[in-house]
């Protein structure tokens, strides 16, 4: 059951993750020092997107999953919910870089909005 627990954990920490990743930079405008969180995580989630390569998170849930006797994800709310949106079936590498570059322009209009702003000074 804990292990069970710690995968689904695993899962919502990824799920977090990826919207900080693609809304972090609107959090900014509301409190600017949230930019030295978000930028090196939009940078290693654009970069996951553009290199192809695997989250940490992703092997760790497994990890756990495989613990608590799963051997897929089948399931529970979290499973049947949660699951399609981080991993959806049709996930292809050039869907992933069609969502870093989303994730790129969504946040650089952004951090530009907030540097013509002023905001970088007022930290």
């Amino acid at each position: 059951m804990i292990y069970r627990l710690a995968a689904d954990g695993m899962l919502l920490l990824h799920l977090a993750f990826i919207l900080f990743v693609i809304s972090g930079g609107l959090l900014a405008i509301w409190k600017p020092r949230i930019i030295w969180l978000h930028l090196p995580a939009a940078i290693w989630g654009m970069l996951i997107e553009f290199i192809g390569w695997i989250c940490p998170l992703t092997p760790l849930e497994n990890h756990f999953r495989k613990l608590a006797g799963e051997g897929g994800y089948e399931g529970g709310f979290i499973n049947h919910y949660l699951l399609p949106l981080i991993y959806p079936e049709s996930l292809t590498f050039k869907t992933q870089y069609v969502l870093g570059g989303l994730v790129l322009i969504v946040n650089a209009v952004v951090y530009f909005w907030l540097w013509r702003r002023g905001t970088w000074n007022r930290q």
